[in-house]
């Protein structure tokens, strides 16, 4: 379809963004899984974060930022970090305390424990919780094409302007093969079955200080 340079603009917002996503989520996930205190205050904030419509989303970061590429990267960051908090929130919490206790109980310290025992047993949640993101992430840099950034959204939204039903259908349709791509990869990375998780905690078990 011709659609290879807007597609690899797209995919590169979407990765930039994915990246800053879970850099941000993933600890904030973790602390609201550990400490009751912590998940309290980050719930009424995640709300009302997915609760907000995306397009408002747009207007701070035009405000501070401009148009360009940066408004929509910075937007899609923003718009796509509750599911990546939820979800490891969700794995974290998940884990058999009996599996935690054993761990302290071998003397293992309270980040090796995280590192080896509830992070690598909440691993499918959390990537879960990444899938999501990119997938939020990828529709709000469709979006994001209102204000100026490149990539597909700026297609569709010349397809919108002129009425141009095919060049908008040609965009949509690049954006769904972009999805199902990026779908398939994180559902790839985060496949590791249960019992080989269970196995790296036992392996980690027998060597809990080291």
């Amino acid at each position: 379809m011709e659609l290879w340079d807007p597609a690899m603009d797209t995919l590169a917002q979407v990765l930039v963004a994915a990246v800053i996503g879970v850099v941000i989520s993933i600890p904030i996930g973790i602390a609201a899984g550990r400490s009751a205190v912590v998940s309290r205050i980050v719930r009424p904030v995640l709300d009302f974060m997915q609760t907000m419509p995306a397009f408002v989303y747009l207007i701070p970061t035009i405000f501070f930022f401009h148009i360009g590429v940066v408004p929509g990267v910075v937007a899609t960051v923003i718009f796509s970090l509750p599911p990546g908090v939820r979800l490891t929130e969700l794995g974290i919490r998940g884990v058999d305390p009996e599996m935690v206790e054993a761990g302290e109980a071998f003397g293992t310290p309270p980040m090796r424990v995280l590192t080896r025992i509830q992070i690598p047993l909440a691993m499918p949640s959390i990537m879960a919780g990444v899938n999501q993101l990119i997938m939020l992430s990828l529709s709000m840099v469709v979006i994001a094409g209102m204000v100026g950034s490149a990539g597909l959204g700026g297609v569709v939204l010349e397809g919108i302007q002129r009425l141009d039903i095919a060049k908008g259908f040609e965009g949509g349709l690049g954006v769904v093969v972009l999805a199902i791509y990026l779908d398939r990869l994180t559902g790839a990375l985060g496949s590791e079955s249960p019992s080989g998780l269970r196995t790296l905690w036992t392996r980690g078990m027998a060597n809990p200080v080291g």
